[in-house]
Order: C-alpha cells, then sequence, then structure tokens
C-alpha cells in the first residue's frame, strides 16, 4: 500500500527517455556541469558496472580508463543534472555487478 502512493508520488518526476540497459554495456551519460555563473554539457563514456535502485533514488555506476587511471562516477537515473544517456554497444556479462573490473588490467 505504502509503496503505491511513493509511487504516484515519483512519477510525474520520472524521466521517460531513459534507454533500457544492463550492467556490461557501454553508456555515454551527458550531464551539466555549473563552473561559477556558467553551465556546460560534459559527456563521460564508460562501462556500466552497477545498477541499483528503482524510481527517483535508481542509479548507475559508470567505469572508465582515462590515461592509465580507472574513473568510476556514479549517476543518479532521474536526476534534472544529468541531460541525456546514450547506449553505445551491448555487453554480455554473467554477473549483475562487476566489480572484478576495477582491479582488472
Amino acid at each position: 500500500m505504502a509503496t503505491n502512493l511513493i509511487e504516484k508520488v515519483e512519477a510525474p518526476h520520472l524521466k521517460k527517455d531513459i534507454p533500457s540497459f544492463r550492467p556490461g554495456d557501454t553508456l555515454r551519460v551527458y550531464f551539466r556541469v555549473k563552473e561559477g555563473e556558467k553551465t556546460r554539457t560534459q559527456m563521460f563514456e564508460g562501462i556500466c558496472i552497477r545498477k541499483r535502485g528503482r524510481g527517483l533514488g535508481a542509479t548507475c555506476t559508470l567505469l572508465k580508463e582515462s590515461y592509465g587511471d580507472k574513473v568510476e562516477k556514479i549517476f543518479p537515473l532521474h536526476s534534472p543534472t544529468v541531460e541525456k544517456i546514450v547506449r553505445v554497444q551491448g555487453g554480455k556479462v554473467r554477473r549483475a555487478k562487476l566489480g572484478y573490473l576495477r582491479r582488472a588490467k
């Protein structure tokens, strides 16, 4: 009963344009960055290593390698700062959480 009420309150705030994706897929996330008075759009492309939550609290964790270092970033899917999510490439994995990619070379 309580979850139905929460879903009704959250429904108008949920984004409709989020593609379906799974861990292992390569995603490109465009998000707004505020620098002083100005805002700009920045892109982050990486492998989805985790997807969790539902409703407004849903997040995904992306991992990419940049100049030899691994960068991990968590994105709230329904946040107003996230402009758009694009699924670049599908991946075939046998696990729901790919934490082992953090240590892999």
